[in-house]
């Protein structure tokens, strides 16, 4: 059964025994957490929202070039130069 402080909360055991009611659930009342001993475990997400969320990350438009060139860092002058430093001694 759902926690009652968290209600789109489920122990593991729960959402077991009531998948159906866990799968009507994220239909209706949207995105359920499932717990694992006491720790977030999964989030069950409807089949459209899966969707919506792999389509915005699947494929970038442009090259990796267009990417930078694009980006509003793209004339900031970066100081790349290294230190002359010598490496700590280390006792072994």
């Amino acid at each position: 059964m759902a926690s009652p402080t968290a209600p789109n909360t489920w122990q593991l055991q729960d959402a077991k025994a009531r998948f159906s009611e866990l799968c009507r659930r994220v239909s209706s009342d949207g995105p359920q957490r499932v717990t694992r001993q006491g720790k977030d475990a999964v989030v069950v997400i409807s089949e459209a929202e899966f969707e919506r969320l792999s389509a915005a990350g699947t494929k970038p438009s442009g090259t990796l070039v267009e990417f930078f060139q694009n980006s509003p860092w793209a004339g900031v002058e970066l100081d790349l130069r290294r230190s002359n430093d010598l490496p700590r001694k280390v006792k072994l």
